[in-house]
This record gives C-alpha cells, sequence and structure tokens, in this order.
C-alpha cells in the first residue's frame, strides 16, 4: 500500500503508443480501461487481460514494488489458483509491464477463515530463487520501525510506546506474499486468488497474518477494522497454531511499526492515513497501556 500521490501522470500520448506496442508484439489488448485499484502502478483491463505499467519505485519504507519479484512468482506458482495466470512481461520505453489473465472476482470482504487457510497453502510453498529476505523477529521489527519515524516529523509520541520485550527471529522463514490486505485478495467462483506480488519475500508467516489483521489495512481496503471475532476466527483457522501464537505475541511490534508506516504516510498528503495512524495506535495502546 503505497500513498497515491506517489503514483504520477504518465506522458502525453503515453498511453496510445503503449498499447500500440502490446498489440506489435501478439497482444489482443482491446478497449484499454483503467483500473481503479492501481496505487503504486499503472493498471488496466483490456479484454481478458490485465495490463500492469510499474511506476518508478518511490522508496516506499515498508512496501517494495519490484516486477521481476511479481513476474517470477506468478511464474512460480502457475497452476495453483493461487495467483492469476501470467501471460507475459516487457519494456516499453524504459519501463517494466507485466500482463496477467483477468480475474472475474470482487475484492475480499467476509470469511477471514478462508483468507486463513488460502495463506497457509501459500507458506507451503516452495519459494522460487532470488527473493530477498523478510523482517523476522521483534529486533528487526524495531530496527525498521525506527528508520522509517527517522523519516517522520511527528514521532515523538510513537517514539514513546516502543513496545516491550522480544519475540526471536523464526528459524526456518518462508515464503510470504508481504501485502494480503483485501484488495489484493479477489474472491471469486468459492475461492480466492491473490495479486499484487511486487514484495514477495522469504520471512516469517506472521508477517503476511499480522498484514491482513491490520487495523489501518482493513480501514483503507474494506471500510473498517476487523470485529474480534473475526480476528479470532482468522487466526484459528490458520493451519499452523505456532505461527498464529507467534503472530499473537508479535503483535504490538506490527502494530507499532504500522502506525509508524501511517504517520509516515500521513505526512506526505495519503488520504485517511491519519485515521489509520489512529486505529493502530489504539491497537497498541490496549496491548501495551500508556505509563505514567
Amino acid at each position: 500500500m503505497t500513498p497515491e500521490t506517489a503514483l504520477q501522470q504518465l506522458p502525453d500520448h503515453f498511453e496510445v503508443r503503449f498499447f500500440a506496442h502490446l498489440s506489435a508484439t501478439g497482444l489482443h489488448v482491446p478497449a484499454p480501461r483503467r483500473l481503479a485499484g492501481g496505487r503504486s502502478n499503472h493498471v488496466w483491463r483490456a479484454g481478458g487481460l490485465v495490463i500492469k505499467l510499474y511506476a518508478e519505485d518511490g522508496a516506499n519504507p515498508l512496501f517494495a514494488n519490484d516486477p521481476a519479484r511479481e513476474g517470477a512468482i506468478l511464474a512460480a506458482l502457475s497452476g495453483t489458483g493461487m495467483v492469476p495466470p501470467l501471460v507475459q512481461t516487457g519494456t516499453f520505453e524504459g519501463r517494466k509491464w507485466l500482463g496477467y489473465a483477468h480475474v472475474n472476482g470482487s475484492p475480499w470482504q467476509e470469511d477471514t477463515g478462508h483468507v486463513a487457510r488460502l495463506l497457509g497453502r501459500l507458506h507451503d510453498v516452495a519459494p522460487p530463487p532470488g527473493l530477498p529476505g523478510g523482517v523476522n523477529g521483534s529486533a528487526a521489527l524495531e530496527e525498521q520501525t525506527l528508520e522509517i519515524l527517522r523519516n517522520c516529523k511527528g514521532s515523538g509520541h510513537l517514539a514513546a510506546l516502543r513496545p516491550l520485550g522480544r519475540v526471536p527471529p523464526l528459524p526456518q522463514p518462508l515464503l510470504i506474499h508481504g501485502d494480503p490486505v483485501p484488495g489484493n485478495l479477489l474472491a471469486h467462483d468459492g475461492t480466492l486468488t491473490l495479486i499484487d506480488w511486487q514484495c514477495p519475500q522469504i520471512g516469517d508467516p506472521a508477517e503476511d497474518l499480522s498484514l491482513f489483521l491490520s487495523p489501518a489495512m482493513q480501514l483503507m481496503y474494506r471500510g473498517a477494522p476487523l470485529t474480534k471475532a473475526e480476528e479470532d476466527s482468522f487466526l484459528q483457522a490458520y493451519p499452523d497454531p505456532r505461527i498464529a501464537g507467534r503472530t499473537l505475541a508479535l503483535k504490538p511490534w506490527f502494530h507499532w511499526r504500522m502506525a509508524a508506516y501511517c504517520l509516515w504516510r500521513a505526512e506526505r498528503g495519503g488520504e485517511k492515513d491519519l485515521q489509520a495512524y489512529e486505529l493502530e495506535c489504539e491497537a497498541l495502546q490496549s496491548i501495551r497501556p500508556k505509563t505514567a
């Protein structure tokens, strides 16, 4: 999830040249129309295809935007049903692009248990080579959060809410999506497909679980945080209870980091980010109350 302001307007007549180029490569791209969900990249629906044109890296402190990783994952997980079918990748006027088959679905809205089971399947998959390591354990989360806060002006209040205690790194990190928010989960035909694979990692599955549970992410993509019953159902449905327990142990650290990220976004003009920041702070303080 990147700031809406980061997506710059394309140069004049770029779209015309771009889709003429795609047609020349043999792709069938009739009447392309923009899709509203693209926050970090330009995305169009053209017939049976989704075309994604990658924006230049905006140095987002939490979510990478790597076309090579997305292409590798869509190829590696082809046929599993967890990803849309990859059709083609390429470069045009120095910009990377990717095309995959359109999935006729809608963003996830209900049944957290279904999401938990999908993530459990994903975390059991052998990753393709070349993925970077993710943040793993509370010490690494603290370092990442402090780095985000160094780029925020009003970080004093949040810095004082640093969680207590330590959670060690997971000894054997696994393949994770890195951004499994409701907008990246398409419900269709009784199943779910994960899209927007710009930041997969070899990391801690608790990262994926915590990002899905994040009040800020749920607010941004679904309009409201999950209820306590929905959170409980999600954690109970995840296939590995050890990871579910680890997610609970790391919960204050993930809330702290997400609050820092929302503050970073809010200071750059992202819509609703101040509300998202307040939700994460409230969730953090419900676990780690303020001290006198």
